[in-house]
């Protein structure tokens, strides 16, 4: 073998191993050092220059990209995942023909269609289907996003938080946890619209929580603007004096009525998809 071709190999033996025992910040300094000596292959992208041992270089490559996508996913850092995945890709479409499949590529195409979801890329999320084969759709990872994009979309927000039971591959919980945010994020910027306060009860149905206690978490992390107060939510912090009225009509709500979720749908139009999605 080409000395310089096992040196990388060595050195890539290193970061799998620091990778398998988890410990990210060994592999973390080892990737740079690892796409430096990629630099010296004339047969990656964009040359694809007839080396006598391009196909090997070419797959070892490969390998060494994917893994740095999921690392990326590990140590939860969406703009190393951008930047690496972008250096892969060319080894899924231009260097297709050129080495045999990779078990990753559906999993890392599934995982980065997440991304896209997760940050409200939707135009690139339909670019990024558009490129894809008819079997590559039929497969579970690709599919997996597929259907999250459509249910968030019609505002199935259920569907898509259960989704998370039923991942098609480990890597894809850091983006799931992340989607999940995000529709919550999205509920809750419609329900502070619609409404002045809710029941504890009412807004934990409303923002799909299984407990109150996640409930209370969510709005101490992230709505650190709302009050609780006697087992009401007020979405705007009440000023001293005012409010009593609100507390004793709020404490008396059990479950929200048709009548008024319709009421809400009149007041707030952008809130409309939480209203739906509370039906299914």
């Amino acid at each position: 073998m080409d000395p310089k071709l096992t040196e990388v190999s060595q050195h890539f033996d290193r970061f799998k191993a620091a990778f398998v025992r988890h410990d990210y910040d060994s592999c973390s300094n080892l990737l740079p050092q690892l796409k430096v000596f990629l630099t010296g292959f004339r047969s990656l992208p964009p040359l694809f220059e007839d080396t006598p041992n391009a196909v090997h270089e070419l797959t070892l490559a490969r390998d060494i990209y994917e893994h740095a996508v999921l690392l990326s996913v590990k140590i939860e850092d969406q703009d190393a995942f951008e930047r690496d995945f972008f250096q892969l890709k060319p080894y899924y479409t231009d260097a297709r023909n050129r080495l045999p499949p990779s078990p990753q590529e559906y999993p890392i195409l599934g995982l980065n269609l997440l991304r896209l979801l997760v940050q409200n890329r939707i135009a690139e999320f339909h670019t990024e289907l558009e490129l894809l084969s008819t079997s590559a759709l039929e497969n579970p990872c690709i599919k997996h996003a597929v259907e999250l994009e459509q249910s968030f979309m019609e505002g199935a927000y259920n569907r898509v938080l259960s989704a998370r039971q039923t991942v098609p591959h480990e890597t894809f919980g850091y983006f799931m946890d992340l989607l999940a945010k995000t529709v919550r994020d999205e509920i809750a910027g419609c329900s502070e619209k619609a409404y002045d306060y809710l029941s504890i009860s009412n807004a934990r149905q409303m923002l799909l929580f299984s407990s109150d206690q996640e409930l209370l978490e969510y709005v101490k992390e992230e709505h650190p603007e709302w009050e609780i107060t006697n087992g009401i939510l007020y979405f705007q912090k009440l000023r001293k004096g005012v409010g009593a009225d609100c507390m004793n009509q709020a404490s008396s709500f059990s479950e929200l009525s048709s009548a008024d979720l319709q009421h809400a749908k009149s007041r707030v139009a952008s809130g409309s998809k939480i209203f739906e999605a509370m039906k299914k």
